[in-house]
């Protein structure tokens, strides 16, 4: 299984804005499985980025609010 980054918006109706951009980190073996995990809670998806383990390694020394979502 991989991590993924992902940058989203809340509101499926609204334009994306930068400043409303929200991450969360989801755990699933594909990109694919992560869009289709995130189309079920009607989020709007910006950016999905696979992290490396040192990417990953750093994301969770540098974010406090660090917590992987996994997909069941």
């Amino acid at each position: 299984m991989a991590v993924f980054k992902v940058f989203f918006q809340q509101d499926m109706d609204t334009r994306i804005i930068r400043e409303d951009t929200q991450i969360c980190y989801v755990e699933a073996e594909t990109e694919e499985e992560v869009r289709k995990y995130l189309k079920r809670n009607k989020t709007n998806i910006e950016f999905i980025q696979a992290l490396s383990p040192a990417h990953l390694e750093y994301e969770q020394r540098t974010n406090e609010d660090f917590k992987v979502e996994t997909i069941a």
